[in-house]
């Protein structure tokens, strides 16, 4: 279980941080294109992409940390 959580937990974090620098930058890296296949769709987020992907490094960050917990039980 604790495999998994740092897994799913690295992933957002990396999600999250290549969309913050892809919205910062103004798409400039390309290859960091598949954070918006994760944003876009979500019709209420229109305009606050870069938040959306905060709040998802943030979720990763916790998850991670979750898994470190777990992980000393």
């Amino acid at each position: 279980m604790k495999k998994l959580l740092e897994f799913i937990g690295a992933a957002l974090l990396v999600v999250g941080v290549c969309g913050v620098l892809r919205e910062l930058t103004d798409g400039w890296f390309a290859f960091m294109g598949f954070t918006r296949w994760i944003i876009e769709p979500i019709g209420f987020l229109d305009g606050k992409e870069l938040y959306a992907h905060i709040v998802v490094a943030v979720l990763g960050l916790a998850v991670l940390g979750l898994g470190d917990r777990y992980g000393k039980a």
